[in-house]
């Protein structure tokens, strides 16, 4: 029975999968919408700065945080 229902499981996965990439439309990333206005682009040192080191500052701030803060007495 364990076999069937993995089976049934990855089925509908691939068939959800599937049925997402071929439903979704292309970017058209080329092709300018009227009352766009993109800005100026990231330099690689914002992009790292934006995507990789404010979110790890921000996990380091919260458990530290939630570690001072923390109420609960540790038990011997």
């Amino acid at each position: 029975m364990d076999k069937k229902n993995a089976m049934r499981a990855g089925a509908v996965a691939a068939g959800t999968t599937l049925m997402m990439l071929l439903m979704s439309s292309p970017a058209l990333a080329l092709i300018r919408d009227d009352g766009d206005d993109p800005g100026t682009g990231l330099s690689v040192i914002d992009t790292i700065g934006l995507y990789v080191v404010a979110p790890i500052g921000l996990f380091v701030i919260i458990a530290g945080l939630v570690m001072l803060l923390d109420k609960s007495k540790k038990q011997a």
